[in-house]
């Protein structure tokens, strides 16, 4: 078991996560940082739907986590080694409390993976895989530690956090659910120590989040509207239309309404052109032609009229309203000519506007909906496990043999192969031949699974790729080691309600 231990010649300054987290928590228990992620349900409901919102577009545009390059794909080395700091310990997958497993041949997926979606330092929309863990009420989600906390910036978590299980190419059929907190060890997250870069991340109830009945608003409303809104043109009598201009003094913005009487705009020459007039603006009319289509109307000059006090306050364009030097009140109408010619059938509408609410419903609880896997601490090396992910990342030789959109997995023994990454601070990781990239790093590993229940024991998380023959292919990965000390952030993690966001 290793320890970074603080010198005992003065005091350090203490940044990052647990700076911003719960110092009550990290003082009972000295292993464990917890920090807070959306803190309220109204928080937690705008980033469900940033992450939802146009059929899931954020989602879509998201990558893979970039925290590797290609200088980090470095060798295995096999000195060193992890030592257990208590006895082997488990506890069951949701559901399998007081079952066993039973073995079965053929490889099913579990229902309990998915990927974590997040924006990054630079304002990157990112991506890591992960998944539903026990706890006690059902809210708990384990991925790497570099897929919660900010490792670039080094001083916070990562926003907008959400876990999406089963996600395939903007769905999300088992909702989305927002991270509330986060606990990592104390040693990532102050030291950013990669011997225990895992997360465990309690969530609120997930949220459905879909397109709802179209609303009818003034046309102020949908031009305020951030999101998805519409407008249809929709027939009126000819009854209607004069009433809208009636009571407008013309086609304005309030009725919306409009006819077909007249087609394509022609010249003065064409055979059967109609001259017609329209009512504009002064401003408009200031900045007219003297000829042709839309120009000036001199003849009459514009023409003002005297209204009503009540009128003058009633009259909404597009005439110039003015009080003249008397205090009579004025409105003064200008116009400009254009040629057309006239359609067979008279039509009119009016321009009906509408917006479309997202309605958010609640999907309970991470656990009920998908199951949660079961969690193992200080167990051998040297047994079988399966590793589910979503690589997507290329080949440190630019082969990019994964698209990220589907989940993969490896099987395997774990191995005592190290990586010797004194960045990093690795010494303890274990480690698996497979080819998977990044994209599944935070993406479980599950001894004792089950191919017909689709459960297991996480006993690791991947962290990093590995080239361990040289050849520019990544073959190797590694998790950190999951010892007493990863069971103790688990239980303070299992143990924490989060509640519903709507």
């Amino acid at each position: 078991m290793k320890r970074i231990l603080i010198p005992a010649s003065g005091a350090i300054m203490v940044t990052g996560l647990l700076a911003a987290g719960l110092a009550g928590a990290a003082q009972a228990d000295p292993t464990t940082a917890a920090d807070p992620m959306a803190q309220s349900a109204a928080n937690a409901k705008a980033i469900a739907q940033f992450w939802a919102d146009n059929n899931g577009a954020a989602l879509k545009a998201a990558t893979e986590s970039n925290v590797w390059t290609k200088a980090d794909v470095a060798k295995l080395q096999s000195k060193g080694g992890y030592s257990s700091d208590t006895k082997p310990g488990s506890t069951a997958p949701i559901g399998e409390e007081k079952k066993t497993t039973s073995k079965v041949q053929n490889v099913n997926m579990p229902k309990t993976i998915g990927k974590v979606f997040f924006v990054n330092s630079k304002g990157e929309k990112k991506w890591c895989s992960a998944t539903s863990i026990q706890s006690k009420y059902r809210n708990l989600v384990a991925t790497a530690g570099h897929c919660v906390y900010d490792t670039a910036n080094n001083t916070e978590v990562v926003s907008k956090w959400v876990f999406v299980p089963g996600y395939y190419q903007g769905k999300a059929n088992w909702g989305i659910y927002v991270g509330k907190q986060a606990f990592t060890h104390y040693d990532f997250d102050t030291y950013e120590d990669y011997d225990r870069d895992y997360a465990f991340v309690t969530v609120y109830n997930g949220v459905s989040i879909g397109g709802g009945t179209p609303k009818k608003v003034t046309k102020e409303e949908w031009e305020k509207f951030p999101g998805i809104k519409d407008a249809k043109d929709e027939p009126i009598t000819k009854a209607e239309y004069e009433k809208c201009k009636d009571y407008n003094g013309g086609e304005t913005a309030d009725c919306w309404a409009k006819t077909t009487d007249y087609d394509d705009l022609v010249g003065p020459n064409y055979p059967g052109a109609i001259e017609v007039k329209k009512e504009v603006s002064k401003d408009a009319y200031d900045k007219a032609p003297a000829a042709g289509n839309g120009s000036k109307v001199t003849d009459p000059a514009p023409v003002t009229e005297h209204v009503t006090e009540s009128e003058y306050k009633a009259y909404k364009g597009p005439g110039y309203q003015k009080i003249d030097d008397k205090g009579n009140f004025t409105i003064t109408h200008y116009f400009l000519k254009y040629y057309v010619k006239r359609t067979t059938e008279v039509k009119y509408y009016r321009t009906t506007f509408f917006i479309i609410e997202g309605f958010v419903k609640d999907a309970g609880r991470l656990g009920d909906n998908v199951g949660g896997q079961g969690f193992a601490w200080n167990q051998p090396t040297g047994k079988y496990v399966r590793v589910f992910g979503y690589p997507a990342a290329a080949h440190p030789d630019g082969n990019k043999a994964y698209t990220g959109i589907t989940p993969k997995w490896c099987y395997g023994k774990t191995s005592g192969k190290l990586v010797g990454s004194a960045k990093k601070k690795i010494e303890e990781h274990l480690a698996l031949k497979c080819a998977m990239t990044e994209g599944a790093d935070g993406g479980p590993w599950l001894y004792k699974y089950s191919n017909a229940k689709r459960l297991g024991y996480v006993n690791g998380v991947t962290s990093t790729f590995n080239d361990q023959d040289g050849n520019g292919r990544v073959d190797y990965i590694s998790s950190p080691y999951f010892d007493g000390e990863t069971n103790s952030v688990y239980k303070a993690a299992a143990n924490v309600w989060s509640g519903k966001i709507v």
